[in-house]
């Protein structure tokens, strides 16, 4: 059973969550349950033309009415619900009651404003599950990434950069490929931090410091069933991951990865959560409050989400 939350009842998760489903067919809702408060869910089907059918499983809400949350406009309410529903989905995952999760968008903002102390979902389930170590991974038809450092401010990056985040966002990436994703002997380039690859330590000196002894360490974990390569120049690594040369990029912070993937694969890439007991994945995007409601939002980095969270599940 696939586990889905609503994300922000005002902004556009549960439109493209009911378009998905509408698309799927009898076999998508057999298999899913969503969280989240049944008010908003038949809102969002009635603005397809369409009832919430029969089949389809929604529990986990708040309490929430429509009212409560107009579209387009965060609320309170709609604040504290998008936490409920992520609660719910938890308590259902270690229940064993669901076996996967796909998240619709959460605003940030609004979560912190109702005592959320999580940067996002990533670092909420990490705490919620006790995962030693997890990672965040984006899966596109061009380019997968993995993230060795999340959200996190760019001054932050080379100070929270350690050889042992490159080293278990590199292992837990090339274990999702190998066990997950049916890739075998992946290739994987390490994408440098500076410019250049740190020329030499002329702008920089944390490939020669971190980066490097982490991809001799990985070499030496990995033998043959992984190549890893780098320091990549990071100017060059993501053309050549688009033109085929990497089954698996590791980049050093968000938006050096992000920027990339939201370029070439932008209505097709799926973040998905590495290191859970339970497979997660969600679509690439946010709330956006500014089209919700208007039928301008496109289902389809949801439904991939949904595609991939199936096809992970199924190799487990």
């Amino acid at each position: 059973m696939i586990g889905i939350t609503l994300g922000d009842p005002s902004g556009i998760g549960p439109e493209i969550i009911a378009a998905t489903l509408m698309a799927g067919g009898a076999d998508a809702l057999r298999r899913v349950h969503v969280f989240g408060d049944t008010a908003v869910v038949a809102r969002a089907f009635e603005s397809l033309g369409a009832q919430v059918p029969a089949g389809l499983t929604v529990s986990g809400g708040s309490g929430v009415g429509v009212a409560d949350v107009p579209l387009g406009l965060p609320t309170p309410a709609g604040a504290a619900a998008q936490v409920a529903y992520l609660e719910a989905a938890v308590t259902a995952a270690k229940a064993g009651t669901i076996d996967a999760l796909v998240t619709a968008p959460i605003s940030k903002l609004q979560v912190a404003s109702v005592g959320f102390g999580f940067p996002g979902h990533t670092e909420f389930l990490a705490a919620r599950f006790g995962a030693e170590r997890v990672a965040m991974m984006f899966v596109g038809p061009t380019l997968t990434v993995v993230l060795a450092t999340i959200h996190l401010a760019l001054v932050e990056v080379p100070e929270a950069l350690t050889g042992q985040r490159i080293i278990d966002a590199t292992e837990l990436g090339v274990g999702a490929l190998r066990e997950r994703l049916g890739v075998g002997g992946p290739r994987v380039g390490v994408v440098a931090l500076n410019p250049h690859a740190g020329e030499g330590g002329l702008m920089g000196t944390e490939e020669r410091d971190v980066i490097e002894p982490a991809i001799a360490e990985c070499r030496r974990r990995f033998g043959a069933a992984a190549e890893v390569v780098g320091p990549v120049v990071p100017d060059a690594a993501f053309r050549q991951g688009v033109e085929g040369r990497y089954d698996l990029l590791v980049a050093m912070y968000h938006d050096q990865a992000l920027i990339s993937v939201k370029a070439v694969d932008f209505d097709r890439s799926v973040n998905c959560t590495l290191g859970l007991p339970i497979v997660r994945t969600s679509p690439d995007h946010g709330v956006a409050y500014d089209i919700a409601g208007q039928g301008k939002a496109r289902a389809d980095s949801f439904a991939a989400a949904l595609e991939l969270a199936v096809r992970m599940t199924e190799r487990s």
